[in-house]
C-alpha cells in the first residue's frame, strides 16, 4: 500500500489557511428528496461559496503556498469555468498575476466572472483537457506556475475542507454524494472521512457520457476517455488526476454515473423544491440519489458543488428536465381539415387539464388524405400519468393520435 499523498492534518492546515477567505457554506434539509429516499437528506450548499463553487478552496490553498519567486512569475490555469473563477479570485486576493485558458464554448457568465476577478482569459480548444495542454505550454514558455484544477496535493487538501464542515454541521451523516470530475474534491473528502469518520461513506458521481473514472478504476490507473457532449461541463474531464486517483483507488471510493435526463430532472427538483440555482454538474449528487433512493445509507448529504450556470443553458436544461419528468407532452394528431376541428382538439385537451403551448399544422404528410391535416401539439402536463390521460381523452374523442411521447 502506498503512503497517502494527503492526510487529515493537511486538510486541517488548509482549513486554517482558508479562514476568512472561503465561506463556511450552509446546509439545508431537502424534504422532497428525503421523501423519495425514505431517509434524511441534507444539502451542502457550495453553490453559495465565493466565486460560485467549491473551487476557491483548492485554488487559494495552492496559490497561497507558492514561494515569493513563484508568486512573482505569476500563475496559469485551465478550466471550463469554476476553477477559472477560483484561481482568478485567489490570485486577486494574493496580488498575483493570472492567465486562465478556457474552452472556446465556455459559458459567457463564467468568462465574464473570471475576467472580472482580473485574470487574463484566453480561449483555446473544445474541452478542459485541450485548454490544459495550452496552459502547460504557457507554463513551460513563461515560467508561470500551473495551478492544476485537481491534480495536486494542496488542491486536494483545500477541497477536503468541505468534509470538515459537513462533519460538524451534520453529525449523523451516513453518506456524502459528490459530483466527480478530475477527482480533487472527492479525494479530499475521502481523505478526511478515512481518518476522522471511517463509518461515513463517500460516493463520487460522474455524467455517464463523460465518465473517465469507471474505465480507469477497472484498469488500475488513470485512462483517458473521449468525452461525449454533456450539460455537466464542470465534471467533464477526460483523464483522472494521478493524485486523486491514487486516493480514490486506495480508499475504495465508489463511483456511479448518471444520465443527462437524470441531471436535468435533478436540477429541476432543486430549483422547484429547494429554491436553489445550481449548474448541471452541481446537481449530479442529487441525480444519483433520485436514480437509486434506497442506495445510500444513513443521513444523505448531496454536495451542490456550483451555481455558475449560463441562463440560456438553464432554460434549456429546465425544459429538458420537464420533458424527462413527464411535464411536457408532444402529440401528433390527424384531423379533418374543416372549421371547428382544431377547436375540438383544443377543448378536449383543456377538459383533460392540459395547457397547449405550441400548435403546428402540416398538409404535406404523404399519409394524409386530401381533406386531412396533421396537427402537432406541445402540451404542459402534470406528470407521466397526466400525459397518458390527455392522450386517452383525445383518442376517446375520436382523434387519431399518431405519435404520442412523453
Amino acid at each position: 500500500m502506498s503512503a497517502p499523498s494527503v492526510t487529515l492534518a493537511d486538510v486541517r492546515r488548509a482549513a486554517a489557511l482558508l479562514e476568512g477567505v472561503a465561506v463556511r457554506t450552509p446546509v439545508q434539509p431537502f424534504r422532497a428528496l428525503a421523501e423519495l429516499a425514505h431517509a434524511p437528506v441534507v444539502l451542502k450548499l457550495e453553490n453559495l461559496q465565493r466565486a460560485g463553487s467549491f473551487k476557491v478552496r483548492g485554488a487559494y490553498t495552492r496559490i497561497a503556498r507558492l514561494t515569493e519567486a513563484e508568486r512573482a512569475a505569476g500563475v496559469v490555469a485551465a478550466s471550463a469555468g469554476n476553477h477559472a473563477q477560483g484561481v482568478a479570485l485567489a490570485a486577486q486576493l494574493l496580488g498575483i498575476d493570472a492567465v486562465v485558458y478556457m474552452p472556446v464554448d465556455a459559458p459567457l457568465p463564467k468568462l465574464a466572472a473570471t475576467r472580472g476577478y482580473g485574470a487574463d482569459v484566453r480561449l483555446v480548444g473544445t474541452s478542459v483537457d485541450e485548454s490544459l495542454v495550452a496552459a502547460r505550454e504557457e507554463a513551460a514558455r513563461t515560467g508561470r506556475v500551473l495551478i492544476h484544477p485537481f491534480d495536486h496535493a494542496d488542491v486536494v487538501a483545500g477541497q477536503g475542507t468541505v468534509a470538515l464542515e459537513i462533519l460538524e454541521q451534520v453529525p449523523d451523516v451516513g453518506t456524502i454524494v459528490v459530483p466527480l470530475g478530475g477527482g480533487g474534491l472527492v479525494a479530499g473528502i475521502a481523505t478526511v472521512l478515512a481518518e476522522a469518520a471511517p463509518h461515513v461513506r463517500v460516493v463520487g458521481v460522474q455524467a455517464e457520457i463523460a465518465a473517465a473514472y469507471p474505465q480507469s478504476i477497472a484498469a488500475g490507473h488513470p485512462v483517458s476517455r473521449r468525452l461525449g457532449p454533456t450539460m455537466a461541463d464542470g465534471i467533464a474531464v477526460g483523464t483522472p488526476g494521478v493524485v486523486p486517483f491514487e486516493i480514490l483507488e486506495r480508499l475504495g471510493v465508489e463511483v456511479r454515473t448518471v444520465t443527462e435526463e437524470s441531471l436535468s430532472r435533478a436540477l429541476l427538483l432543486v430549483a422547484e423544491r429547494a429554491k436553489l440555482v445550481v449548474e448541471p454538474s452541481g446537481a449530479a449528487g442529487v441525480a444519483a440519489v433520485m436514480d437509486d433512493p434506497a442506495g445510500f445509507p444513513g443521513t444523505v448529504v448531496p454536495l451542490l458543488t456550483g451555481g455558475n450556470v449560463d441562463p440560456l443553458l438553464l432554460m434549456r436544461v429546465i425544459q429538458h428536465g420537464m420533458v424527462a419528468a413527464g411535464r411536457y407532452l408532444q402529440l401528433t394528431i390527424r384531423v379533418t381539415d374543416r372549421p371547428g376541428s382544431l377547436a375540438r382538439v383544443v377543448q378536449t385537451v383543456a377538459d383533460a387539464g392540459g395547457n397547449i403551448i405550441r400548435v403546428e399544422h402540416s398538409h404535406t404528410d404523404i399519409t394524409l388524405g386530401v381533406f386531412d391535416v396533421m396537427v402537432a401539439l406541445q402540451i404542459e402536463a402534470k406528470g407521466p400519468e397526466h400525459c397518458a390521460q390527455i392522450a386517452e381523452s383525445l383518442t376517446a374523442a375520436g382523434f387519431e393520435v399518431r405519435t404520442p411521447r412523453a
